[in-house]
């Protein structure tokens, strides 16, 4: 799996913050992956919450080819293989089963599996994948959780979600198991509601500026 850990490497090379998406029209979608864009996030989540998810995809890959899209919460292998046919550039899981991680291993889409414990990061682990979603991260723990996991498995890396946000993203990406922080805080609902694209592009400025 060394070559998957390699293209997820490469896709999450300079980003440290991946914007969450909840997309539900396509104006919108565009408009707000163009301003995350703009403000220096180019890789961005979209969550398989809603009936136009999958559609999002497609279109954001269109109208938005220099940004990386991908596909998250995916939770069956039946959304897994339709953002694989959505062309998803890569997949988030928010847990793992075996059939997800057979499908991951089966496809060619980077796939960075969800855990909440040490055994299922063993699990995952064992199927080859060590690029790992940390979900809830917060409620999880957090970077306490991370700094003790480093220690017996240092060659895992994470990407937390679930709790974090503009004041404790630099503490997470200063780990040495971080690879980079998910999180919806760059679009928040009532900046969508109102169409306030400028604050969302000054908001990925903000985020795209992070660092460890």
């Amino acid at each position: 799996m060394e070559i998957i850990s390699n293209k997820i490497d490469d896709i999450f090379n300079n980003i440290n913050v991946v914007p969450l998406l909840s997309l539900d029209n396509l104006d919108d979608s565009i408009v707000i992956a163009r301003a995350l864009v703009n403000g220096g996030l180019n890789v961005l989540e979209v969550a398989l919450r809603t009936n136009y998810s999958l559609q999002a995809i497609k279109e954001l890959k269109a109208a938005v080819p220099e940004a990386y899209i991908g596909a998250g919460t995916v939770t069956t292998t039946a959304q897994f293989d339709n953002a694989v046919n959505a062309n998803a550039d890569f997949i988030f899981t928010p847990g793992v089963t075996e059939e997800l991680l057979k499908a991951a291993i089966q496809s060619n889409t980077p796939t960075i599996p969800g855990i909440s414990t040490i055994s299922e990061a063993m699990y995952a682990d064992d199927f080859g994948f060590n690029r790992l979603k940390l979900f809830p991260a917060e409620a999880l723990g957090g970077i306490d959780f991370l700094k003790a996991v480093y220690g017996p498995f240092p060659g895992l890396k994470f990407c937390p979600t679930g709790g974090v946000n503009f004041d404790n993203a630099s503490q997470y990406l200063s780990l040495k198991n971080v690879f980079c922080v998910a999180g919806s805080w760059v679009t928040p609902k009532e900046l969508v509601k109102l169409k306030k694209w400028k604050e969302i592009e000054r908001l990925a400025s903000e985020a795209s500026s992070l660092h460890s």
